[in-house]
């Protein structure tokens, strides 16, 4: 029985090394992606305090249609995807790449509205993240269970497997899976799935094929908060590793492949320039007009989301859309 006294613990999984360790991984990946003859820069690095208050931005943009659009969904149907997740009893309620938990906030609200018996567990790289949670949720949702988990999500869920058993439902929201390629995306559903008992549920965020003008303006809008976001990670490579980039001599490029589905965003080197990194050791020459590859982000049918479920022994329970079926949170569960 649920009692009215908020539990709220926080494990950190980090190490104590993480902060070198991290800088030492973004130069490694720096020097790796810009000595490619294609060059490129990781997406997991837009991050920094600069670019997440800038992506907080974009969230708000009237082209963005993609916070939006799993908010209504959230929304308006958050009634029928708490009893799904709540209908075989006693559950963990793991939230992957938790954030704010904006969204999750809604499911919460009507998971404990419902009485539902669960616990939440929200998972977060971010220390910061962790910590505002920590201090919000005992006063907005004072009868939550919660055991909050600092660390990337395979750790979290091996300290999941051995100290908390039990049915899981993992969240994997916004367009995060669209993230990775179709090789990184295989994987990760495979990690996922061997944490994952028959019965367990998953319920994913996945962004929709649509008009590709609709999907390119999400990624170029015209107030130019995208290109500064982009951008941005010039700016943390000079802060953060001693570059010497003229942020000014490169331009945010992007491009959508309708055959493909996926969107592209690209920094545009516009004139012959060379480029010193100090934390790499080395000088980056970069041609006119030559682009470094900065994202994709992968575009779904319905059909791809039931092969990608069906390939990793998840069956598809219900989908739930958007009212102009731009966006989908698909629940599977596991068979």
């Amino acid at each position: 029985m649920r009692n009215n006294l908020t539990t709220l613990q926080i494990t950190d999984l980090s190490t104590p090394e993480s902060g070198t360790g991290a800088k030492a991984q973004f130069a490694e990946d720096v020097k790796n992606g810009l000595g490619q003859e294609a060059k490129k820069l990781s997406s997991r690095y837009f991050y920094d305090g600069e670019g997440s208050r800038l992506f907080q931005k974009i969230m708000h943009l009237p082209e963005y249609y993609l916070t939006r659009s799993e908010h209504e969904v959230f929304t308006t149907q958050q009634q029928t995807i708490a009893q799904k997740l709540a209908a075989q009893g006693y559950f963990h309620l793991i939230d992957l790449g938790a954030g704010d938990a904006t969204k999750t906030r809604i499911l919460l609200k009507q998971l404990l509205q419902q009485n539902a018996d669960f616990d939440y567990v929200p998972v977060d790289i971010s220390g910061d993240a962790i910590t505002e949670l920590y201090q919000e949720l005992p006063t907005e949702l004072p009868s939550l269970q919660t055991q909050a988990v600092v660390g990337d999500y395979f750790n979290a869920l091996d300290w999941l497997d051995e100290h908390k058993p039990g049915r899981k439902v993992l969240l994997f929201l916004g367009s995060n899976i669209g993230n990775f390629n179709p090789d990184e995306r295989q994987e990760f559903m495979q990690k996922v799935r061997k944490h994952m008992q028959p019965g367990d549920m998953l319920l994913k965020g996945m962004d929709l094929c649509k008009e590709p003008e609709t999907i390119l303006r999400a990624y170029n809008d015209a107030a130019g908060v995208t290109a500064a976001f982009n951008l941005n990670l010039l700016h943390r490579i000079n802060r953060e590793l001693g570059g010497d980039f003229i942020v000014d001599q490169f331009k945010h490029f992007p491009i959508y492949d309708p055959q493909h589905g996926v969107m592209k965003s690209f920094l545009i080197s516009q004139q012959d320039q060379q480029v010193t990194i100090k934390a790499t050791g080395q000088t980056f020459h970069f041609k006119a007009w030559e682009a470094i590859h900065t994202e994709s982000s992968y575009k779904f049918t319905l059909e791809l989301a039931e092969t990608i479920g069906h390939e990793n022994d998840f069956k598809i329970q219900q989908i739930f859309q958007d009212k102009n079926h731009y966006f989908a949170d698909v629940l599977y569960i596991v068979t």
